[in-house]
């Protein structure tokens, strides 16, 4: 039954797509988000359907699409050096098994995130790109918030619909991608063009933020945790009454405490120190193998280059005998140790240029989000979304760089395909602003009232 309704679902979109070929590009995000063909049984798992809706999305917007103003940006040119860098750091790869079975997706994700800002041309289209990102990643969210109110939560434990440890069904990641979204869900509670911001639409974005914060507590995930704080801090950005602000969470935060289940509680305790921990200590120990072993590979050692690590890992553990506590180490012998941080990620696989690689896309994306936001923060009609906009997308990457320390998502496609609407973002206020120069210098402007806001999708 599961898999009849996904199907229908997917032959209706694809079918849409026919007379609107972007309705390809967001069953692409869709697919590649929610991996369609994992949850089902039997009638997906065979066939090659992000490949199949991939060809659609790409080759409906090159038949068909309008590409009046075409523009390469530099994202896309430091995804597309990526491309070739990762291929000559495979082929030369220390694990060339892993790195190959790493490479064969990697690559497809690159390459789909720098086509995405030539297809996200209007204020339409990266509403729905950005919604099917929001509801894809909600299908798992709601489920697992759903589960973890029934007590079915706990670490490692949580079912996040299918029995998978990789993409956003990992603990980990889900916990970082949805504190990393509440900024987005408010933004369309305010400023949403498709679902108009009514009391439903308003009732449904306070419900998916309420699922996305009980995330981190299913999971028990420490880095949900630490993300909740960068969200909470970041909100004081725009807040009018800050120290109201701060008193209610504070306030909220102490009367959640006694809710929280204690498996949880005693988890986040242990971030006080790592050393009585074994997984807080195995990632100090591959953190400081990736290092050592960045000095001898500066140019990286290819996708998956942990599987040759071999730590010992020193910890200690705190033992009561006859009333007295006494303290007792161990020593653990761990091998193929993941890496546990995007920064580590890039730097083990691709070397210290795949670590600049890395701060130079988020950098100069995460830049022009502040100089959009800093432009038209004051914007009123037409152009008053588009600060608060620009403002969410940041507060997106600043908290996902952030958990992106303590999980290993540097090239998670979720985050790849966020990087391209962002950049579609940008590139459609530039052509605003070079429409309105074009304008004032031709011929008066018409009245806000009755200037379209953008080409038809």
């Amino acid at each position: 039954m599961r898999d009849i309704g996904i199907i229908l679902f997917l032959v209706a979109l694809l079918g849409l797509g026919v007379r609107r070929p972007f309705l390809f590009t967001l069953a692409y995000i869709y697919v590649d988000s929610v991996s369609p063909h994992r949850i089902s049984y039997y009638l997906l798992n065979s066939i090659p359907l992000s490949m199949i809706v991939a060809v659609l999305a790409i080759g409906g917007w090159a038949l068909l699409d309008d590409k009046k103003g075409l523009r390469i940006t530099v994202f896309q040119g430091l995804l597309l050096a990526l491309i070739v860098y990762a291929a000559w750091t495979t082929g030369n790869a220390v694990a060339p098994l892993p790195a190959q079975d790493k490479w064969d997706w990697v690559w497809k994700s690159l390459l789909f995130a720098a086509f995405l800002p030539l297809a996200v041309r209007t204020r339409l289209r990266l509403e729905a790109s950005l919604l099917f990102l929001i509801l894809s990643a909600a299908v798992i969210i709601i489920s697992a918030g759903i589960k973890t109110v029934a007590g079915g939560g706990g670490y490692g434990r949580l079912n996040l619909l299918v029995d998978t440890n990789t993409g956003l069904y990992e603990g980990s990641t889900i916990s970082t991608i949805a504190i990393a979204l509440v900024p987005l869900i408010l933004w369309f509670a305010r400023h949403g063009t498709i679902f108009p911001p009514d009391r439903r639409v308003r009732l449904f974005c306070a419900a998916l933020v309420f699922a996305c914060l009980l995330i981190p507590v299913g999971t028990e995930a420490r880095t949900g945790l630490v993300c909740i704080a960068v969200l909470a801090v970041l909100m004081l950005r725009d807040v009018k009454r800050r120290f109201l602000y701060a008193g209610l969470v504070a306030f909220l935060g102490l009367l959640a405490m006694p809710l929280l289940p204690q498996s949880f509680q005693e988890r986040m305790g242990l971030i006080q120190g790592h050393a009585q921990d074994s997984s807080a200590a195995s990632r100090i120990a591959v953190w400081q193998w990736t290092l050592d072993f960045a000095r001898e590979h500066p140019t990286g050692g290819g996708f998956g280059a942990y599987h040759i690590n071999k730590l010992e890992v020193q910890t200690t553990q705190l033992v009561e005998e006859g009333g007295v506590q006494r303290v007792v180490e161990q020593k653990l012998i761990d091998e193929g140790r993941a890496w546990h941080s995007a920064y580590f990620e890039m730097l083990g696989e691709q070397g210290y240029p795949g670590l600049l690689w890395l701060f130079l896309v988020h950098g100069s994306v995460m830049l022009r989000m502040e100089l959009i936001r800093r432009r038209y923060r004051n914007a009123t009609g037409d152009k008053a979304w588009i600060a608060p906009l620009a403002t969410a997308l940041q507060h997106f990457q600043i908290i996902y760089m952030v958990g992106a320390v303590f999980v290993a998502i540097a090239l998670t496609p979720f985050i790849l395909l966020m990087l391209g609407v962002q950049t579609g973002f940008a590139l459609i206020v530039a052509r605003r602003e070079q429409a309105d120069r074009g304008l004032g210098r031709w011929a008066r402007p018409a009245p806000a009232a009755s200037r379209p806001l953008e080409q038809p999708a």
